[in-house]
């Protein structure tokens, strides 16, 4: 689960990890409110920024009034008219592709000086199954860059599962940063309860990007990037309640509510599979075909006739889905089961109506195959039976050529 910038940096403060002043708006008085509460606090300049779950937003513009996502503010008036430019368009950055998205909140935050800047990030390293932490000198930019250009610059320190980081770790840390004195006591400081926020909150990404030094050696979090295990928040029910569904994808919000997982993708073949593995093999298979996944959709281990009929649902509210295709592996499920199922699902006045001139192809592999295969051919619906993915993938091809 993703979260906002302003979210985040109340849930580092609470932790004790430093971060500049800063006010969530969600109208432009808020935002105008927001500053004057800041300048009452000695503020002579402020950061706009628009709050959206993506990052590259100080790069961005928004559609209509070509604002930048984050600006420097002079004045309150200068945020006045930052918030009129930003707050109902859309801002379009290099995560959210063309499409972008509307801004709908706002942070304000006390203009910091900067003397440098750094990165740190906590994520967990599934290679050596251990968390790691990781700081660079080459704050600023995308990280991604720099680990691909000068990996080098990226120093690392790993904990072990059940041990805390430990202040040695912390310690060759900042060393790497080239940081001394009481910026070096800060940066370790800044660290060690970073991590402990990280744990404590069973996140599965913290990022800071930039970390600052300012000239009074004060090293603080400028922006901050925070990322949940879903799977952990029954934990947390209070993060849960952090959650901006408006930020999310309408039709993975739609599936969530069958316990389906699903991903919009660009194409044209809408997939219904069983298991993460056979999905994305499906989705290999469907592009050497020549055609494009219309998103990821894995019924999990149970394809029975509710799940195929919700996922159908999802499926076909993609205007964009010409063709369907369903490779389910019949393990715990039987086969048999599953065409049945299917069948069952198509006959359904709801999916019939949206199903017509979409070609459906099935293959079903494992118990009871060739019994769910006869169902299918013998059916006499517009549903294509396949055996080998390879013949599933020239039905594919077949139908959007």
């Amino acid at each position: 689960m993703n979260i906002h910038e302003y979210q985040a940096k109340e849930i580092l403060k609470e932790y004790g990890v430093a971060v500049p002043i800063g006010i969530p708006a969600f109208s432009v008085e808020e935002a105008v409110a927001a500053a004057e509460q800041l300048k009452e606090k000695g503020a002579s300049l402020f950061v706009l920024k628009a709050q959206i779950h993506a990052g590259g937003r100080g790069k961005g513009r928004t559609v209509k009034s070509g604002a930048k996502g984050v600006m420097l503010c002079k004045s309150v008036e200068e945020v006045r008219k930052g918030a009129e430019d930003l707050l109902g368009d859309t801002l379009v950055t290099i995560q959210t592709g063309d499409a972008g998205k509307q801004v709908q909140r706002l942070y304000v935050t006390d203009g910091v000086d900067i003397d440098k800047e750094f990165y740190v990030g906590v994520t967990l390293d599934r290679a050596v199954g251990k968390n790691v932490i990781m700081v660079s000198t080459e704050g600023g930019v995308e990280i991604e860059k720099v680990a691909e250009e000068t990996p080098d610059k990226i120093i690392k320190e790993w904990v072990e599962p059940g041990q805390p980081l430990y202040p040695n770790q912390a310690r060759r840390l900042a060393f790497a940063l080239g940081l001394s004195g009481d910026a070096f006591k800060k940066a370790v400081k800044f660290i060690m309860a970073l991590y402990s926020a990280f744990d404590k909150t069973d996140a599965s990404i913290f990022e800071i990007n930039p970390l600052v030094l300012t000239p009074d050696n004060d090293i603080l979090a400028l922006d901050a990037k925070i990322n949940f295990d879903d799977n952990a928040l029954y934990r947390h029910p209070e993060l849960k309640e952090l959650r901006d569904v408006t930020e999310e994808d309408p039709f993975e919000l739609e599936a969530g509510k069958f316990n389906l997982n699903y991903i919009k993708l660009d194409g044209n073949v809408g997939c219904m599979v069983n298991g993460a593995g056979l999905a994305m093999a499906t989705m290999d298979i469907i592009k050497l075909a020549g055609g494009e996944p219309a998103n990821f959709l894995d019924v999990g281990g149970g394809a029975n006739v509710e799940t195929v009929k919700n996922g159908f649902k999802i499926i076909l509210s993609d205007p964009s889905v010409k063709v369907i295709l369903i490779n389910i592996f019949g393990g715990i499920v039987r086969c048999d089961r599953v065409a049945n199922g299917v069948l069952e699902a198509v006959k359904d006045p709801e999916i019939a109506e949206k199903v017509k001139g979409v070609p459906i192809i099935v293959r079903l592999q494992g118990t009871n195959a060739e019994e769910a295969k006869k169902i299918i051919d013998d059916s006499g619906m517009n549903v294509i039976s396949a055996v080998l993915l390879k013949e599933a993938a020239q039905e594919v091809t077949n139908a959007i050529a």
